[in-house]
């Protein structure tokens, strides 16, 4: 009987049948059997008989092997290097993910212009576009000053095909866009399904690794925002970045979720216009000129990545008549904002049992460090009191604070304090409220509307 050439396998416990079934025999659950390709029998291996006998290798010890440092290839673009960990590492694979609209075939369109720009060979292959609307996009790059026309293209979905062009140009990178669209003709299954994308990105990488091409993979999110397709993909490639964002605002993200070449604290900070992404090199200037200092504002001195960065947090406070009252937080965990509420109720007597409560991180960026917690109390805390903070001027300056707040009322140190403190300095904002200034909740809020003036409704 001839051996099968495709087995279907239990991404669950890992037992291999021929036949596909809708439950696994061997642990029961449901839906869990993906289609690989079949083992292949060596000659004198099991299926012969006999094992297969090999000289064990030797192991070397660290101290003895040699590391050559890597020259690495510049995109052109310097929030993407820098996230990246100095640009791009020949022979790696990147993984972008991101909502869709948000930008990403805008990103590397601009990122392959520039590297094309500076004399490397370089392929765009697109299985969700046309050759011709690719260069409409290339178009409009083109008047925001990228050479993004210059980039070969390949409209393709067939991934021998694609292999077959990376082998005979040889890029020095090349962009998949997208890797839930290419299909393997000897797997059966959908493009875009759990057998497909494991088996499209294991050959991609065995090419990539082979040829020395450098080539990033454009990924699908989930309506969560974590990347699309078996986790097995995250693990295979060598940097996962997540570009983020709402497609009403101009501002976008970049972040670095694994960096093998890298660290995975650096931040990008960009901005969508007509002619494409423009990086954002200071943009605290940007938030800062752009905060209101009304009641309910206040700035908060984040660190993203290797440097700070100044946002401003917004709050609304209103009677609300259903019960329970509404939470919602936009750039920050919701859960963080229960947690903030519940220690301004028991600790600080701002209470907001009967009323909605609202929280914006302007701009549409995300901060995810504990630090936010003390802007977000005084943010809540001045929209429910109708009191604004900071400097009333002239001219006004909102109030800049970080800190993260202990389940006791207390005021915890975060990293890079100073650095915080002089960010805010930079713009004028010099009376920051953080943990080295106030050791309680209690008297963070004291602190704060010490000069703070009631504000007419």
């Amino acid at each position: 009987m001839a051996r099968p050439s495709t087995i279907h396998v239990c991404t669950s416990c890992g037992h291999s049948e021929a036949r596909w079934h809708g439950q696994c025999p061997g642990c029961d659950e449901w839906n869990t059997l993906v289609e690989e390709r079949a083992p292949v029998a060596r000659a004198g291996g099991p299926a012969g008989g006999a094992a297969r006998r090999i000289a064990a290798p030797v192991p070397v010890a660290l101290r003895d092997v040699r590391a050559e440092a890597v020259a690495r290839l510049s995109t052109g673009i310097g929030e993407l290097d820098r996230v990246l960990g100095g640009g791009l590492v020949p022979g790696s694979l990147v993984l972008l993910g991101g909502s869709p609209g948000i930008g990403k075939s805008t990103l590397t369109g601009m990122a392959m212009g520039n590297v094309a720009a500076a004399g490397q060979p370089t392929l765009y292959v697109s299985g969700e576009e046309s050759a011709a609307q690719i260069r409409l996009r290339a178009e409009r790059l083109e008047h925001g000053g990228c050479r993004a026309l210059d980039v070969p293209v390949l409209a393709e979905t067939d991934l021998d095909a694609v292999l077959a062009t990376v082998e005979a140009h040889r890029p020095a990178v090349c962009v998949i866009d997208s890797v839930q669209t290419l299909h393997a003709s000897d797997m059966a299954g959908a493009p875009g399904s759990v057998g497909q994308v494991r088996e499209v990105a294991a050959r991609l990488m065995r090419a990539a690794k082979s040829a020395g091409t450098t080539v990033i993979l454009v990924g699908h999110v989930t309506k969560e925002g974590s990347i699309a397709g078996p986790r097995v993909l995250e693990h295979l490639v060598d940097c996962v970045l997540q570009f983020e964002g709402e497609r009403e605002r101009t501002y976008r993200t970049l972040r670095a979720l694994k960096n093998r070449f890298g660290s995975t604290s650096e931040t990008g900070v960009f901005e969508m216009k007509q002619g494409g992404l423009v990086e954002v090199l200071d943009p605290s200037a940007r938030f800062v000129g752009e905060a209101t200092g009304k009641p309910g504002s206040v700035v908060l001195a984040a660190m993203e990545g290797s440097r700070p960065l100044l946002v401003e947090v917004q709050a609304l406070v209103s009677p609300s008549e259903i019960v329970p009252p509404r939470r919602v937080v936009t750039g920050i965990d919701r859960n963080r904002l229960a947690l903030v509420l519940a220690v301004l109720s028991r600790h600080a007597n701002v209470g907001t049992g009967s009323a909605d409560v609202f929280v914006n991180v302007v701009g549409g960026v995300r901060v995810d460090e504990p630090g936010a917690d003390l802007a977000v109390a005084l943010a809540v805390a001045s929209a429910q009191r109708g009191v604004a903070l900071g400097d009333p001027g002239p001219p006004t300056r909102p109030l800049a604070c970080f800190g993260e707040l202990g389940l006791t009322g207390e005021l915890r140190t975060v990293g890079h304090p100073e650095r915080r403190v002089q960010e805010a300095e930079k713009f004028g904002l010099r009376d920051t409220v953080h943990p080295g200034s106030a050791k309680t909740l209690r008297h963070a809020l004291r602190a704060a509307f010490a000069a703070a003036e009631p504000v007419a409704a």
